[in-house]
């Protein structure tokens, strides 16, 4: 595995809207390399967590609820809506009546149904509630919140790339540009990226963290593995839109098991 810059570019072209990346050789070296999305992981997180930080120099204190809205708002300002585009179509395919082709047939359509709606609102909702949850810790552990923001997006890169390593296309199309050049193998790179996050564990004990970093990781590796099993049960495969949604619900139930993990510990 080489982490090249051009694979680091197209990586956080992909999965951001900083103006970076766009170039056919930027593509190119990031689809080749998995390990390019955790590693582009960090530097989001770290911008995404920026009103959390903010949140903790301001001399009055804003409602956690405040917070936890400008959290979502400007976590999607940073990374786009592209993926949640794939939640709201696979929030369509879950409750169509059908066989493969059929909820294929729905995830090509763009009309937006109820079952996406659904998914879009819960994920959005579901991301406010974790800005929330933070904020109202922050001022008391601010180094444990930006780091369990900084580790559910290396996480949720990680869950989306480990889907990239060992899934097969549905079909032609993102899907299949990505998973066709990969393999299992290519799972160790994406490892040894995330690794560092891992590691995050033991620093932030003495900042009143430690579980967090275990349970968001945990949470991002079980929404990979139930994406896995559901878009190969129900779609026949990986697409495009399989990863963009992993990416999105894998940052939240990441969020919130490391939240649920530091106040159960």
């Amino acid at each position: 595995m080489v982490l090249t810059l051009a694979a680091l570019r197209g990586a956080l072209g992909f999965c951001s809207r900083v103006p970076v990346g766009r170039a056919d050789a930027d593509w190119e070296a990031f689809r080749r390399t998995p390990a390019a999305l955790p590693a582009v992981g960090y530097a989001i997180g770290a911008l995404v967590a920026l009103p959390v930080a903010a949140a903790t120099l301001l001399p009055v204190r804003i409602p956690s609820l405040t917070v936890g809205v400008a959290f979502a708002a400007w976590a999607y300002l940073i990374t786009g809506i592209t993926h949640l585009d794939g939640v709201a179509d696979l929030g369509d395919a879950a409750v169509v009546h059908g066989d493969a082709d059929r909820r294929r047939e729905v995830l090509k359509d763009s009309a937006l149904g109820v079952g996406g709606t659904v998914a879009l609102a819960l994920t959005v909702v579901a991301l406010a509630a974790a800005g929330t949850a933070i904020a109202e810790v922050v001022h008391l552990y601010p180094v444990s919140v930006i780091v369990l923001v900084i580790v559910a997006e290396v996480g949720a890169k990680a869950a989306t790339a480990a889907l990239v390593c060992v899934g097969e296309a549905a079909h032609e199309g993102l899907g299949s540009a990505l998973t066709e050049v990969s393999g299992p193998r290519s799972l160790l790179g994406v490892a040894l990226v995330a690794l560092p996050a891992a590691l995050l564990g033991p620093t932030v004990v003495r900042f009143g963290g430690g579980t967090l970093v275990a349970g968001a990781l945990t949470g991002a590796a079980g929404v990979a593995a139930l994406a896995f099993a559901w878009a190969n049960a129900r779609l026949g495969g990986i697409s495009g839109d399989v990863l963009g949604a992993t990416n999105e619900l894998a940052r939240v139930v990441g969020l919130h098991a490391g939240v649920i993990a530091w106040t159960l510990s």
